[in-house]
């Protein structure tokens, strides 16, 4: 590891900003963006919340699709936290890494003009290939929530806040990790600050496996018209697709 300034700078331009780099494009396949805009032909930001995520795309259009949206999430995190290990070892220091840039990706991602989901499902795998106790802590916690209050918003907040408090409890010896974790876990929250304001407010939409109205699958969907819009807030929703109205 590197001990001086100079080291450091070094270690940083060789390694570590090439290694945030690729995590950064791989977290930009955005699964629900591609499947919804090249395959259904009908980009699912135009619906809904206007979220680019896994519960904004079943919503809108359900089907066997939504478990290609989930597969993408899921591979891109491996796919990124395994060239990240190619470059910088196999560290924890490095899956955190890696799992920061990925997410960033996933919720900002350059060629969907920044317009991405909010990370559960990629940081669940994130969790899970870094530690199985953070992996029981994040996704038990999300799991308990989601199924007593319908609310998958909460359960992503727990799982947003909780890890890095799990991160720090199972490395205190990494503190550039637990860093990292705190950094990660802020992200998550902050980017489903709107649910939250629906949550205290008692207009948060709950899940269910009965998808409500499908959107018709027509290329290149005109945006939203104000009778649309008005359904949308009088069913609960009342969001635009800056805030979202989603939790993945």
């Amino acid at each position: 590891m590197p001990v001086s300034i100079l080291d450091w700078s070094l270690y940083f331009a060789v390694f570590l900003a090439p290694a945030a780099a690729l995590a950064y494009l791989c977290g930009c396949f955005n699964g629900a963006v591609v499947v919804s805009k090249y395959i259904l032909r009908d980009d699912v930001r135009n619906h809904g919340s206007g979220n680019a995520g896994l519960t904004n795309f079943y919503r809108t259009f359900g089907g066997v699709l939504t478990l290609v949206v989930i597969l993408c999430d899921v591979l891109k995190m491996i796919v990124a936290v395994k060239l990240v290990a190619l470059l910088l070892g196999e560290s924890v220091v490095a899956r955190y890494w890696a799992g920061l840039f990925c997410l960033l990706g996933h919720m900002f991602p350059c060629m969907f003009r920044f317009k991405g989901g909010k990370g559960i499902l990629s940081g669940g795998t994130l969790a899970i290939m870094i530690n199985w106790k953070i992996a029981v802590v994040v996704w038990g916690g999300f799991l308990i929530l989601t199924a007593l209050t319908k609310y998958v918003s909460l359960g992503s907040l727990w799982a947003g806040a909780s890890f890095p408090f799990i991160s720090w409890y199972c490395y205190p010896r990494f503190p550039l990790a637990v860093i990292l974790a705190f950094v990660t876990g802020g992200l998550v929250v902050w980017q489903h600050r709107a649910n939250i304001q629906r949550l205290l407010h008692g207009n948060e939409n709950k899940f269910s496996f009965h998808r409500k109205a499908a959107a018709q699958s027509v290329p290149d969907a005109a945006p939203q018209t104000p009778d649309a819009s008005t359904e949308r807030e009088s069913d609960g929703e009342n969001v635009t697709p800056e805030n979202g109205g989603d939790a993945t």
